[in-house]
């Protein structure tokens, strides 16, 4: 005979296990985060040895240049290219033997005059006098009257087998932005600038917990009518993904004491993760717990998606608490669309965007209405293209996630798509690995800034410094999203606008000061001077070396104007960047040159202001309305990167 009174308190506890109002996938998640507001907890140093897979807390800047002196890279000997000329098999030429030997690491102390050579071994410093080296194989020791010579049997170019100092990392170069996850690469840039400790974000701790009596350890015998808590592992596993620390917790029973303990314990960590028990069945007790928090508790019980109706997202102290439905696909699924993004977010990580694959449904799926369907689909390359095959298996299914290439989302409105239905295909983990922004052109640490102001908002960027001629080219061929340009028609004096082709666009960028940069113990110069009276004085002195740009680079453009036809000595010597020039200057292996004015406050040098250059930036039509180029846009006009460019010395257009 039933007992009325236990029929009584099992209905009202049935009633009480509802879901509360159920709402949809969006609603759903806009709640959560702004319950939530997830953010970095904090960040550590940590050793090189520790950092690989952490995240960058604080942005990187060199503090020395890469190389750190003019290199050779090769083995060979050091000359002047002009030496060189006319020297062939037939018509071999023989250069004076200086003494030294120049191995790696040590510091040369003779000059290499006009008709002689230095001995120099692969990553040996350049010494002054030298612009260019000559293979060891093109070259014989001869014994002449007048002592050891060297012959040589063809010529070389200015700069042939030398690396510039400053060329591969400036001196105040931003290395590493902030939200960078570190790999091996990534270290071993952090080393070579001569940094031993780097700043990142903590990792979250998140506990796991399985709950259910038919739960079974791995490695435990299983007993009839249990299973193997997959889900432990599943999670723990994708919360490493995210850049957390999983605290395995392990399965726990449905008895409500010893979940409300477990529970307890989890809430010791920054967020807790637990699955099962969050359904309206009379054993699902682990929302009713979760229940009982504050803070504010409970923000979403019940999503309108298919699989994982059952979601429970609440927020305990700042903490996120969820219960993830108990069948291993609605697990991970919720998991990856609701709870990833807010730990990546706490880690520091940058969103994660996934690709997508246009492909066929070879046959008609039905759906139920109502509810936003993820199907999990195979995908198959045929004649025509790719076809989605569905996996044909329920949420309860281990393998319908593992075995997926990706899903597909049918809106809560269909109930049916029919055979060769166009489908959009989410990949669950090929991913292309693409920057969100790619910029080519003329490189500047107020490009760095911009940049590092999109990383922050979660855009990963991709630079390449080919001087501002390469980078409209680049843009005219549609690979780059952004290129920065300061290009001076020399006939109307006008910036930038005059290159453009068609299918470009510019956007006003800032204006920056370029000068002649000298030593401030060089008598030739002096501050005052014009910049006229400063070429004068230079092309007057034989022994007054010139360190170049590189041909194509606007910097270059106000170089030759200045030298009216004049090719100084060193001349042929072209860098590629402002902090190649300073560093040539301030060590003493040319004696001016033309640079911005902050990068010359950064060495130390003298600077005579040349012209103020507008810096702009061209835009490929096609690519303007790309979401990443339109936040590069809406970044360059706020007032807050203004006053940071007008910070760094540059006067915002």
């Amino acid at each position: 005979m039933i007992d009325a009174r236990s029929l009584m308190e099992k209905r009202a506890a049935a009633s009480q296990r509802q879901f509360l109002d159920v709402q949809s996938e969006t609603g759903a998640l806009a709640a959560f985060l702004e319950a939530l507001a997830p953010a970095p907890l904090g960040m550590e140093r940590v050793s090189l040895d520790d950092a690989l897979g952490r995240v960058v807390a604080e942005s990187v800047e060199a503090a020395v240049d890469v190389p750190g002196f003019d290199r050779a890279n090769v083995d060979g000997f050091a000359l002047r290219a002009a030496d060189t000329t006319g020297a062939s098999e037939a018509n071999p030429l023989t250069l004076a033997l200086i003494g030294e030997v120049l191995t790696p690491g040590v510091v040369p102390t003779q000059t290499v005059e006009p008709g002689s050579a230095t001995l120099i071994a692969t990553g040996g410093m350049i010494p002054r006098g030298a612009d260019a080296v000559m293979l060891v194989e093109h070259t014989a020791l001869v014994e002449e009257a007048d002592g050891q010579r060297v012959r040589i049997d063809r010529a070389v170019a200015a700069g042939s087998f030398t690396t510039f100092a400053g060329t591969d990392i400036g001196r105040g170069e931003t290395v590493l932005r902030a939200g960078q996850v570190l790999t091996s690469r990534e270290i071993g840039l952090l080393a070579a600038v001569g940094v031993a400790e780097v700043a990142v974000y903590l990792r979250p701790r998140v506990a796991v917990i399985s709950t259910g009596d038919e739960l079974v350890p791995p490695g435990e015998p299983l007993r009839s009518g249990a299973i193997y808590d997959s889900n432990g592992a599943i999670v723990a596993a994708a919360i490493r993904e995210c850049g957390c620390e999983p605290v395995r917790l392990g399965a726990v029973g449905d008895d409500p004491e010893r979940q409300r303990e477990i529970l307890r314990r989890g809430l010791e960590a920054d967020a807790v993760i637990l699955s099962g028990g969050t359904s309206k069945g009379a054993g699902d007790i682990t929302y009713q717990l979760v229940s009982e928090l504050d803070d504010p508790g409970v923000v979403v019980h019940g999503v309108a998606i298919k699989p994982g109706k059952p979601l429970c997202l609440a927020v305990s102290a700042g903490r996120p608490v969820v219960v993830l439905p108990g069948f291993p696909t609605s697990a991970i699924f919720t998991f990856h669309r609701f709870v990833a993004p807010v730990l990546r977010a706490m880690a520091g990580m940058p969103e994660q965007a996934g690709e997508t694959v246009s492909a066929t449904l070879p046959m008609r799926v039905s759906s139920e209405s109502g509810r936003t369907e993820y199907l999990m689909v195979g995908l198959m390359q045929g004649a025509e293209g790719y076809a989605a095959y569905p996996m044909g298996k329920n949420s309860g299914a281990v393998t319908s996630f593992s075995h997926a290439d990706g899903f597909i989302r049918i809106d809560a409105q269909a109930e049916q798509l029919p055979a060769g239905s166009a489908v959009e295909v989410h990949l669950l983990s090929r991913r292309l690995a693409t920057a969100d922004l790619v910029t080519i052109g003329s490189h500047c640490i107020g490009l760095d800034y911009l940049l590092q102001g999109l990383q922050s908002r979660g855009l990963t960027t991709k630079s390449m410094h080919v001087g501002s001629q390469g980078g409209i080219a680049a843009a005219a061929r549609g690979e780059c999203d952004v290129a920065g340009i300061h290009l001076m028609d020399p006939v109307t004096e006008e910036y930038n606008l005059p290159f453009l082709e068609p299918g470009l666009s510019l956007v006003p960028g800032y204006r920056r000061m370029q000068g002649i940069v000298y030593r401030k113990d060089d008598a030739r110069f002096h501050a005052g001077m014009t910049p006229r009276e400063a070429a004068d004085a230079a092309l007057a002195d034989v022994a007054c070396i010139l360190v170049n740009r590189n041909a194509g680079s606007g910097t270059r453009v106000l170089i030759d104007a200045l030298l009216g036809g004049a090719r100084p000595a060193g001349y042929a010597v072209q860098t590629k960047s402002h902090n190649a020039v300073a560093t040539a200057v301030a060590q003493g292996r040319a004696d001016w040159g033309v640079a911005i004015e902050n990068v010359a406050a950064m060495y130390g040098l003298g600077f005579l202001p040349l012209r103020e250059e507008h810096y702009d930036f061209v835009i490929p039509d096609a690519r303007r309305d790309r979401p990443a180029v339109q936040a590069f846009i809406e970044l360059l006009g706020k007032a807050e990167t203004r006053e940071g460019l007008s910070r760094m010395g540059f006067t915002p257009a």
